[in-house]
């Protein structure tokens, strides 16, 4: 085994010292080696499972009907038991509410007696990877008469943003809303 080129000759593995069973051994390492690897690759990556992102977005659809239960219901602690512990809410016209603390605070301010507060998600859209998914939806906060103040009424949307937690539950990680009033004059929103 030989090339020519020009009037040279290239030895062959014999004329260069190694022996033909040397040459073997050598090939046997390399294609075990990579045989070794690849079983090495099957069994140590984990593909990503198969994800429907259709049943991410119906956990999270009957995880919002739940909460606006509770929230109907003014159960302050049930209701922000769905807000993952580092999730941000954000009122309007409000400090955003980083912790358990500030959220309890702010709905609680909300949950008041005479106040009939309800919300439906409309657009709920799961990721690809089925982790996050996002719901949009229409609220209304219906507050009763009391002490010589009217009934208000209000009306608006909501954003949040679930992420799925490490059992399995679904989690608000962040959370919004605002009016579809128009913000009262000289104030900004």
């Amino acid at each position: 085994m030989f090339a020519v080129t020009g009037s040279e000759q290239i030895p062959d593995v014999e004329q260069r010292g190694m022996s033909k069973g040397f040459v073997r051994a050598m090939l046997f390492l390399i294609i075990a080696a990579l045989a070794g690897g690849a079983v090495w690759m099957k069994t140590q990556s984990k593909p990503a499972g198969l994800v429907n992102p259709s049943a991410s977005e119906d956990a999270v659809r009957a995880a919002d009907a739940q909460w606006a239960k509770a929230a109907a219901a003014h159960d302050v602690e049930g209701t922000i038991a769905f807000y993952s512990d580092d999730a941000i809410m954000m009122p309007p016209n409000s400090a955003m509410a980083t912790d358990k603390a500030s959220e309890r605070k702010a709905w609680a301010a909300i949950l008041v007696p005479g106040a009939e507060i309800s919300w439906t998600a409309g657009k709920v859209v799961a990721a690809n990877s089925g982790e996050l998914v996002y719901d949009v939806g229409v609220y209304t906060v219906i507050t009763k008469a009391s002490k010589g103040r009217p009934q208000t009424t209000d009306g608006g949307k909501y954003l949040a943003v679930w992420k799925k937690q490490a059992d399995g539950s679904w989690k608000a990680v962040a959370g919004t809303w605002n009016s579809d009033k128009p913000a009262a004059a000289g104030k900004r929103s």
